[in-house]
Order: structure tokens, then sequence, then C-alpha cells
């Protein structure tokens, strides 16, 4: 009996990338559902998934909801072990790995947000430590090809969402990427030549529009 997958799930989520990258890595059959108002129109089927949270992305797998991006992808990688593993089997570099991965949940998605939803001075210091965590990633990150070293994994599905966002930081935060986190980018750009990435991310464009319609909604033009 085939395994029944579903994402739900709404287009420009970061999290969600997450959980549609790694499906796509291991090349599991899904159902993508899309959630088109997780603002004030929330489908009766989320909130019976997701009754904690009440968010996307839920990855419901023969009609058991799994929560949280984090652990989807882990969830993914232990259910579907045959190919691309994300994790490395070395305790040590594993929970390197989950280090890193909580502090991209913690640090840089918090703070990202804060760059379009804040002005003035509260602006600047956001930019300021926004940039200071992406340095941080990237001299993690140092000559290797991706996080893991020579094998896209763990950290690089749990980060390369923010790579179409970038524009849009650039934009509200007025600065460039390219100028100030120019290994970064290049790891992005690597990540993007994947079909599981390219096909996961949309576009940067589209991105900075959903942030202009937010940010009207919210009254932070």
């Amino acid at each position: 009996m085939a395994d029944e997958v579903i994402l739900l799930n709404f287009w420009p989520s970061i999290f969600g990338m997450r959980t549609t990258i790694a499906l796509e890595e291991k090349g599991v059959k899904y159902e993508y559902r899309e959630e088109e108002d997780v603002i004030n129109n929330k489908t009766r089927l989320l909130l019976e998934m997701n009754p904690v949270h009440k968010k996307i992305p839920v990855l419901i797998h023969n009609g058991k909801p799994v929560c949280e991006s984090i652990v989807q992808v882990q969830y993914i990688d232990e259910i579907w072990p045959e190919k691309n593993p994300f994790l490395p089997k070395d305790p040590y570099q594993r929970a390197q790995a989950l280090f890193w991965a909580d502090f991209i949940e913690k640090k840089v998605c918090v703070c990202g947000r804060r760059v379009w939803t804040t002005k003035g001075e509260e602006l600047e210091a956001a930019n300021k430590e926004f940039l200071e965590l992406l340095k941080i990633l990237q001299s993690e990150l140092g000559d290797k090809p991706y996080f893991g070293g020579d094998k896209f994994g763990f950290v690089d599905i749990v980060l390369i969402g923010f790579f179409c966002w970038f524009p849009a930081y650039e934009k509200f935060g007025n600065y460039s990427m390219e100028s100030e986190c120019s290994k970064l980018m290049a790891w992005g750009k690597r990540c993007m030549q994947r079909d599981s990435v390219a096909n996961s991310l949309p576009d940067p464009e589209r991105v900075i529009g959903y942030v202009l319609h937010l940010k009207k909604l919210f009254g932070l033009e």
C-alpha cells in the first residue's frame, strides 16, 4: 500500500519551503494543498491537523499530522532513509547540524521578520543584527560547497528558503546582500541549481509583492 502524503502550505512560507524541498529530495510523491488565507481564513483541515499552533506547514502522512518544519524535515529523513540522507550519522556532526538549524530558527527567522515590520531606529538595529547573524552563518559555511560539506543536507534545507526573500530584505533594509555576504549568496545560487530547490522557491519579485501587501494590511507602510 502506497503512503498517502499531504502537505498543507502557503507559498511564501520559508518554513513550508523546507518541507517541500525535503520531500522533493527524497522523491516522495505527495499532494500539495495551498492554504490561501492563513491570516483570516484557515481551513478546517489545518485547524484539525495542527490544533496547537494552527499554522502551516503541516505534513500529513497516512492521516497522521507532523507539525513544525524542522521536525518535518527530520521525520522525512527518517521515514525515507534510502535516498539523499540529510543528517550525518556521526553523533557530533549530527548535533552540530541540529545546533545550526536551531540558530536559524530562533535567531535568523525572528530577526528577519523585523527587517520588514519596523521603521527608523528599530529598522536600523534589525538590519545590523540580521547581517551579523548571516555573517555568522557565512563563517560556519567557510569554503565548503554546503553547510554539511560536499553534500546538500539538513542545514542547507533549513536555510535556503531565505534566498528568495533576500531581495525583499535588500529592498526594505536598503543594503546589498552580494556585497555584505558574497559567499552566502554563492551558496544560495549553488543550491538553486538543484531541482528540489528551484521547484520549491517562489520568484523573489512575487515575495516582494507579498511583503508590500502585508505592510499595507498591517499599516506598516
